[in-house]
């Protein structure tokens, strides 16, 4: 009742609703936050979290680990090579003090005309890497650059713990930039590992170590960027590993190595156009290198497998004049004479797909598969003849020195290469008939080379047969029944005939 009468009451009608309306909020109040569960705000850290944090922490200190653990693996086994090359100069004769300001004078000049120039000896240093890969007996072998090395009079090796000694050249090869040298010792010397460089991924990490700049030791990771890179200075025929892992000048020769401190790769070049690193770098496989080691140690040289033919990676015109578009291998364009090839039964025109178990993807490939095979044993080659798939073995022999190679283009079959007349030639050269087969090159001291063809002749017939697609070309030059080749030219509007004698 006497609640009744509180609210009849004019005078206090509006304190009790402010009272009430306060009540109300309160309880709100408690049941909202106690049902929420937590709190607004954004500086609250909650336990899961703290947990997550810790976790990360500690992937990102195995990962750090795992660097040292390579570090302390690799370093003692990438050594600093420093080569010292003395040449001469010749140095002229300066009276004191005139003679330094004017010459020598005249008389003194005419009188010692026929005499030789003095000449002295400067020893000129250059600085690499290299990676111990073998210890046999007290003899333990370093592999390096062949450009590291070069023509060094002094080879000396200088070790991560400072110990120094004197080394010798056992061998190099400039096909594939590789060289060792040996040193002998009886005191302790670690190994490298020697990884598969044929289980590279793209992604995986990679380490570079090496003596960049002069810096010893030093280690650079990243990951490898790309595999089966081309190019390089000189004539290197490997495929190489790119890594963005930091590689500069002082690299040359050091280890590529994966995150189990394996060596993988000899690290080369760098693509660079102010000569250091632009995040750009190269190694060899060391799949490429393994046997270069043995051959080294074996031979003093690296021994490749000779097949005796000139290769190449046709273009479009020609693969679809050939009905091999879409088809990946290597076409054979020249043959030598007395070769393994031709005693075999590989003819120019064949297009090698496969060697033993292995597809061959293009030219450089080829070059690379037939290069590692030697020894006495027969090896199948997978071709497309004429349209039709073929089989042949051959046994390959050891390659002659590249001077002697170059010496036996006058055995190289049939020393040019021919092209389909395309209407690109037609309107560049203002040919009137596009039937036949332009030559694109004649190489010196072939037969072909011999006998006249020229670079631009128009090949219009072979042997009376109309000549119309490369197909026709190597089906009619391998024609062995026909002992002659009679040619049909066309030469800046001139016919004429040229006749090859196998």
């Amino acid at each position: 009742m006497w609640l009744k009468k509180l609210f009849k009451s004019e005078k206090i009608l509006m304190i009790n609703i402010a009272l009430v309306c306060l009540i109300i909020g309160f309880v709100f109040g408690v049941i909202a936050f106690t049902g929420s569960g937590k709190t607004s705000g954004d500086n609250i850290v909650f336990a899961e979290d703290l947990k997550k944090s810790q976790q990360g922490i500690e992937t990102l200190e195995s990962i750090q680990y795992s660097f040292n653990q390579v570090a302390e693996k690799v370093l003692p086994v990438v050594v600093e090579i420093d080569v010292v090359n003395i040449v001469s100069q010749d140095v002229p004769e300066w009276g004191f003090p005139f003679d330094f300001f004017y010459g020598p004078n005249k008389e003194k000049e005419n009188g010692d005309k026929d005499k030789e120039p003095k000449k002295q000896e400067f020893r000129k240093q250059g600085l690499g890497s290299g990676v111990i890969v073998r210890k046999s007996g007290g003899m333990v072998y370093v592999l390096t650059n062949n450009h590291v090395v070069g023509d060094a009079d002094e080879i000396k090796v200088k070790l991560n713990d400072s110990r120094e000694f004197m080394a010798k050249l056992i061998g190099k090869d400039e096909r594939k930039d590789l060289a060792l040298v040996s040193f002998e010792t009886a005191e302790n010397i670690p190994i490298a590992t020697l990884g598969d460089s044929d289980k590279l991924r793209v992604g995986d990490w990679a380490l570079a170590v090496g003596n960049p700049m002069g810096l010893e030791s030093t280690v650079t990771a990243g990951i490898v960027s790309a595999l089966g890179r081309r190019g390089g200075p000189g004539e290197n025929i490997s495929d190489f590993i790119q890594t963005d892992a930091a590689i500069n000048p002082g690299n040359s020769g050091g280890a590529l190595v994966n995150i189990r401190g394996h060596v993988i790769g000899i690290n080369t070049w760098i693509a660079s156009t102010t000569g250091t690193y632009a995040g750009y770098g190269f190694a060899i496989p060391i799949n490429n290198a393994k046997k270069s080691i043995d051959d080294f140690i074996a031979y003093g040289k690296v021994e490749y497998g000779w097949l005796g033919v000139q290769i190449s990676d046709p273009r479009d015109e020609i693969l679809k004049q050939m009905g091999i578009e879409g088809k990946k291998g290597s076409m054979v364009s020249q043959v030598f004479k007395g070769s393994p090839a031709e005693k075999y039964g590989l003819l120019p025109g064949d297009y090698v797909t496969r060697v033993n178990d292995m597809d061959i993807k293009d030219t450089d490939h080829l070059m690379r598969v037939v290069g590692e095979i030697t020894g006495s044993q027969l090896t199948r080659f997978d071709i497309i003849r004429e349209r039709k798939n073929k089989t042949v073995s051959i046994k390959l022999s050891v390659r002659p020195e590249e001077k002697n190679i170059a010496a036996q283009n006058k055995n190289l079959w049939p020393g040019m290469i021919v092209y389909p007349i395309t209407k690109e030639i037609k309107d560049e050269l203002k040919l009137k008939d596009s039937n036949g087969l332009i030559i694109l090159q004649v190489l010196d001291g072939t037969p072909a080379g011999i006998a006249g063809f020229k670079e631009g002749d128009i090949i219009q017939k072979m042997n009376n047969v109309n000549i119309g697609t490369v197909s026709d070309f190597y089906k009619n030059l391998n024609d062995k029944s026909k002992k002659e080749l009679m040619f049909n030219l066309l030469r800046e509007d001139t016919e004429f005939k040229i006749g090859l004698i196998r």
